[in-house]
């Protein structure tokens, strides 16, 4: 049996293996971290209703994402320098979640390159897109999503400035380490991170190191970087966007109902609830409460995703029992990569899994696209109304 029962068992391992920069980079959120408890805490005050004496057997968590057939309604989110969590974990998280049968979203800001992503694992997968102030530079990146064959484009709308994150600034966070007296105490406390590391040749930016004039090495790069995250990003940008991909394209990062509106109105095939993990505006709604709001004005328009506080198969079953079609997973399956490359990310993925296939078992339900609002109890402010079912309608739901 793995020793790994849950996604809290891989943080730990995740915690003991990856030197504290990078765990911390993964594992934190901005200013006083609020917005990032919240995300789970707010799972947990949603209650589920269990039913019993119903036909629970052959039960299915398959689902439709973007139209195409998923083991389960759940795709493993971007993360920015997921090869610095475990070598090569761009390549590694790929090819765990092809396997199982979900969807792997590379980042912008990744370690391993679209090429290198593309030429490990030979099939499709979907592309986040930073847009920065260098628009050739974004173009390029659409274009070199396509030429790999990406499947979805993953544009995130809510980083146009970096929210402070204090941990990231006291650890000296960078990719590759500086070797600074601090960083190398760190490295020395993880020696088999490091012995993995030097056989790896993904050290530094990927998708930008040698794709941008003038950015060959990390002081150019990180010169290049601060200056890069474009303010002036607004609806004309994804419309800029929408038209050079011309693919399937989700809009991230939404968290208002008049934004979802205007997401939906241009033709985006989904959009992600988020708050971006609590790592942006600290004092943003948790995302699970953003989420029935933006359904009841958008939800027959357009695809809904969510993500942002998600570690359990429950988490999941809540989130789509309350309006979402699909949800990501970020720091669920940086745990488990974390804790053991790409066989942690399979037990990352298999734990949700189980829990979900369990839950929606006890919760009378066979079919992970028929949960809805009746399997919960809701919370104030906003309770979910639940509709009376006779003994009639119980035994037909059942087959009886």
């Amino acid at each position: 049996m793995s020793p790994y029962l849950t996604i809290a068992d891989l943080r730990e391992r995740h915690r003991r293996f990856t030197p504290r920069m990078f765990y911390d980079y993964a594992d934190s959120g901005s200013y006083t971290e609020g917005t990032y408890r919240d995300n789970e805490e707010a799972f947990a005050a949603i209650k589920l209703r269990q039913r019993v004496a119903r036909n629970i057997d052959h039960r299915s968590t398959a689902a439709k994402i973007l139209g195409e057939d998923y083991s389960m309604p759940l795709y493993l989110a971007p993360v920015g320098m997921t090869g610095m969590q475990y070598p090569d974990g761009e390549i590694l998280a790929a090819r765990a979640a092809n396997a199982f049968g979900v969807p792997f979203t590379l980042s912008t800001m990744s370690i391993c390159s679209i090429e290198d992503v593309a030429a490990a694992t030979g099939k499709p997968f979907w592309f986040q897109l930073y847009v920065m102030r260098d628009r050739a530079f974004a173009a390029s990146l659409i274009e070199r999503a396509k030429a790999a064959g990406c499947s979805a484009l993953v544009l995130t709308l809510d980083l146009q400035i970096l929210g402070q994150r204090h941990k990231d600034l006291r650890n000296g966070l960078s990719a590759p380490p500086k070797m600074t007296p601090k960083v190398i105490a760190q490295l020395l406390a993880r020696p088999a991170w490091c012995m993995k590391m030097l056989g790896c040749k993904h050290r530094d930016f990927g998708n930008i190191v040698g794709h941008v004039k003038g950015v060959d090495d990390m002081s150019s790069l990180s010169e290049w970087t601060a200056q890069q995250f474009d303010p002036t990003l607004d609806w004309s940008s994804v419309e800029w966007v929408k038209e050079r991909w011309g693919g399937k394209l989700i809009l991230k990062g939404v968290g208002d109902v008049e934004d979802a509106k205007i997401a939906a109105s241009l033709g985006a095939d989904a959009i992600t609830v988020s708050n971006h993990g609590g790592r942006q505006l600290d004092g943003a709604a948790a995302s699970i409460d953003m989420l029935p709001e933006i359904v009841d004005a958008v939800g027959d328009k357009i695809e809904i995703h969510m993500d942002g506080g998600i570690r359990s198969g429950q988490d999941v079953l809540k989130a789509m029992a309350l309006g979402a079609d699909a949800v990501s997973i970020g720091r669920a399956f940086i745990h488990g990569l974390g804790a053991a490359g790409e066989p942690g990310v399979t037990r990352a993925l298999e734990i949700i899994k189980k829990e979900l296939d369990i839950t929606m078992a006890l919760c009378g339900e066979t079919d992970i696209n028929a949960v809805g609002a009746h399997n919960v109890w809701g919370r104030a402010p906003h309770p979910v109304p639940v509709a009376e079912e006779t003994r009639e309608e119980a035994l037909v739901s059942v087959g009886a």
